[in-house]
């Protein structure tokens, strides 16, 4: 019976990893997104929620019970403390789904982890494979700018706050470059996955 392949997937802000990350999905690959189930395990009703609210309080509900999400990020991105109390109580529960969806993974699946932060985690020898989604900075912050209406001052601190192309390479067992047209990047990750199925 063939083995899971265990993939990292990551790349700089807007470098274009959630595109990559849709059509590895579409080619058959179990697709875990850290991200969306770190917003999963705190949503209305779930016991996360209620350990968020007992450690910091109802003030960081919205009227309608869900978390405030930008209050909770200014909270945490302003106090060191609180974003390790945060983490505290969302990390073991995002770790715990993470188990769950790779064990209903079909056998011999490529099960790619979509870890934006893999090279600063140090977490990347943890996969049977790595791949970095790559852009030039300008063109990073063309998109940021472009479509998420951020000055390019932001854009340019946030690709600062992250790990270097330089650092993310060294990790990686597979680079894509998504400097072409969407065509151009589902024929590389066509590639891609082509080798992690074999």
């Amino acid at each position: 019976m063939a083995a899971t392949v265990r993939v990292g997937l990551t790349g700089g802000i807007a470098s274009g990893k959630s595109t990559v990350s849709s059509i590895l999905r579409e080619l058959g690959a179990v697709v875990i997104d850290a991200d969306a189930l770190a917003r999963e395990v705190v949503a209305k009703g779930t016991p996360g929620l209620s350990a968020v609210v007992a450690e910091f309080g109802d003030g960081l509900l919205t009227p309608d019970g869900e978390l405030d999400r930008p209050a909770m990020g200014a909270l945490v991105f302003a106090d060191e403390s609180a974003r390790k109390r945060l983490e505290a109580i969302v990390h073991p529960l995002v770790f715990e789904r993470i188990v769950a969806l790779e064990g209903d993974a079909p056998a011999g699946a490529v099960v790619v982890h979509d870890i934006p932060l893999l090279a600063e985690s140090g977490r990347a020898e943890t996969f049977d494979a790595v791949v970095v989604v790559e852009a030039p900075a300008d063109v990073q912050v063309e998109r940021m700018v472009r479509d998420r209406g951020w000055s390019e001052e932001d854009a340019l601190a946030r690709i600062a706050a992250q790990a270097t192309p330089e650092e993310r390479r060294a990790i990686a067992t597979h680079v894509i470059e998504n400097t072409g047209t969407l065509e151009d990047l589902r024929q590389r990750v066509t590639e891609v996955f082509e080798e992690l199925s074999s």
